[in-house]
């Protein structure tokens, strides 16, 4: 029972990975809200919480509404007194080629995705940092940390989330609010018609969610893309390269060109602790030295 008396929100948990988080971490002790659209249908998953003998309640709200989520919030602070956990689950598909795309889906896809997860983070984020712990997941995809065909509205809010991640795991480390990704592969309405049947039936959305353990507990680590699926695990990560230094003048473009083997070269890349490094590295590499007002901006 590692999460016995946390209390933990799941966007999106009225099926799919959504359900089988809420009720994987109600098997750990904790209190579980499960959040969606439908509050029949998020009533239905805590009643069956409840029966398993865990604690639940379901809440019905847009993530896209932020007056809704605020709402949510206020609830469960009313009635069970703190968030611990978010797990930032909800989403939609609209898949299509950029050229059939149009701007209304891929403005939708961000809206929930991005916007959604934005407007929870900033619902939990004062609680959390107030009782100095919390823990944030974000649902990032492979699509999005590598692409996918037909999916550019999906993989770029898939990876903006990474870089909310970043930051918000940045900025709540001093209070004890640690923020993390998963990067899930699971059977689910989303992925219906986009992989075989007998891949399908090796994605249980629940071997999924024994990784959402690992970044929700106590001892969680913070900034993890961790890759979770069919019972396999990896972590993901954006790297930096060692480069080269090539310098101004004239002929900087031809220099890039001819050494750009050089730049792109994996040995000795580094996963930077923060985003100035890149900058850092680069005015050294100049002779240079950042000044300390950037640094800590």
């Amino acid at each position: 029972m590692m999460l016995d008396g946390r209390i933990a929100i799941i966007t999106g948990a009225g099926a799919g990975l959504g359900r089988a988080h809420a009720r994987y971490l109600a098997g750990q002790g904790a209190k579980v809200v499960v959040n969606d659209l439908s509050q029949a249908t998020a009533e239905a998953v805590a009643d069956e919480i409840v029966a398993e003998g865990g604690q639940a309640m379901g809440v019905a709200a847009s993530v896209t509404d932020e007056a809704a989520v605020a709402a949510m919030v206020e609830h469960v602070l009313g009635v069970w007194g703190r968030v611990d956990i978010l797990v930032n689950n909800a989403g939609i598909l609209r898949d299509k080629t950029f050229a059939k795309m149009s701007m209304d889906d891929f403005r939708l896809v961000v809206d929930v995705h991005l916007m959604g997860a934005a407007i929870c983070c900033k619902a939990v984020w004062e609680p959390m940092r107030e009782q100095r712990h919390g823990r944030i997941v974000m649902t990032t995809s492979s699509s999005g940390l590598y692409g996918n065909f037909g999916q550019a509205n999906y993989g770029a809010a898939k990876m903006a989330l990474v870089g909310l991640m970043q930051t918000l795991a940045i900025e709540g480390e001093k209070y004890g609010v640690r923020v993390n990704c998963l990067a899930p592969t699971a059977a689910t309405q989303m992925t219906e018609g986009v992989l075989s049947a007998e891949s399908l039936e090796q994605l249980d959305p629940a071997l999924v969610s024994p990784g959402l353990l690992a970044l929700v507990q106590d001892d969680a680590p913070s900034r993890v893309i961790l890759c979770a699926g069919a019972g396999h695990f990896a972590r993901a990560s954006v790297t930096l390269s060692e480069g080269c230094f090539v310098g101004a003048g004239p002929h900087a473009g031809e220099a890039v060109i001819r050494r750009l083997d050089e730049v792109c070269d994996r040995r000795g890349e580094i996963v930077p602790d923060y985003g100035f490094m890149q900058a850092e590295r680069e005015l050294a590499n100049a002779g240079l030295q950042l000044p300390v007002m950037a640094v800590t901006r």
